[in-house]
């Protein structure tokens, strides 16, 4: 009876230790990821993700701890000693896919092909946002409409993705425009450069020598003589993927206005629809 309220003693001793140590290890590495974002000069994943992993290390350790202590008291240790490798296995086939996420967490940490406050997009879902927090599960990602997707890391670990941050996060934006065949199309050029240059998005990535020889700010390529359009495509820098979009949509726009008021037209396709009318049989005499 002794050894029984001893054990259970022991036990909740363990618990109430490991539950302080995962808050206050939380809390002090939640001030080291606000103190690290606020000065921006340090990548804040790997904290993040300790973090999220800290409460899963400690119990973790606890448990162990619990199962080591356990033989060392009489029948109920020896009862639950001799039930461990049971347990342990019926846990083990039912977590495959917990572990497998674990790994590829783990994975995601040590390569980082994203990090935290990235803009990444997944090409296989079509899902696109910036990466909030990456867990020892599942990744979270929030979107541009504000909802947070929850994607399994092994799921993502698996999956082709685009990173918009990684590296430099300047963007290559290509702006396609059609014009119709009877259209000059210097003029549609010439329109296109104005417009994307006078931006305030538009950043001019020419070094001096490129400036001193006169290269153009914006490279435009008729890209495609299509069935209706002369297609023309413009490649214009920003410093974001963020920029690169608002660009993108009102350049569109501002485009559109000066091709109306100069005379360019952005053609549509065209059909001819003939009628067959049912014909009386001539009779040939």
């Amino acid at each position: 009876m002794e050894n029984k309220i001893l054990y259970w003693g022991i036990v909740a001793g363990i618990i109430v230790v490991a539950y302080i140590l995962s808050l206050v290890a939380r809390k002090i590495l939640a001030r080291i990821i606000k103190r690290k974002s606020e000065s921006l000069k340090e990548d804040p994943t790997k904290f993040v993700f300790l973090k999220n992993s800290v409460s899963f290390i400690i119990y973790s350790i606890a448990l162990i701890i619990i199962f080591l202590i356990t033989p060392s008291l009489n029948d109920i240790g020896k009862g639950l000693f001799a039930g461990a490798g049971i347990i342990a296995a019926t846990i083990g086939f039912a977590s495959q896919k917990a572990f497998s996420n674990i790994l590829s967490g783990i994975f995601i940490l040590i390569f980082k092909p994203f990090s935290v406050q990235d803009t990444i997009e997944l090409k296989a879902d079509v899902l696109k946002g910036v990466v909030e927090e990456i867990t020892l599960r599942h990744t979270v990602i929030r979107d541009y409409e504000n909802r947070r997707i929850i994607i399994p890391n092994s799921l993502i670990g698996e999956t082709i993705l685009v990173n918009s941050s990684i590296v430099e996060e300047k963007i290559n934006k290509h702006i396609e425009f059609g014009i119709s065949y009877d259209s000059d199309i210097d003029l549609a050029k010439s329109i296109i450069q104005d417009e994307i240059i006078k931006h305030p998005l538009f950043v001019d990535i020419r070094e001096p020598k490129e400036k001193k020889k006169k290269k153009p700010e914006i490279v435009m390529r008729v890209v495609a003589l299509s069935d209706f359009s002369v297609n023309i495509k413009a490649y214009a820098w920003t410093n974001s993927n963020d920029d690169a979009f608002v660009l993108h949509c009102d350049v569109l726009e501002s485009v559109k206005k000066r091709f109306d008021k100069e005379g360019v037209e952005i053609p549509f396709p065209y059909r001819t629809i003939v009628f067959k009318n049912d014909k009386k049989e001539q009779v040939i005499p």
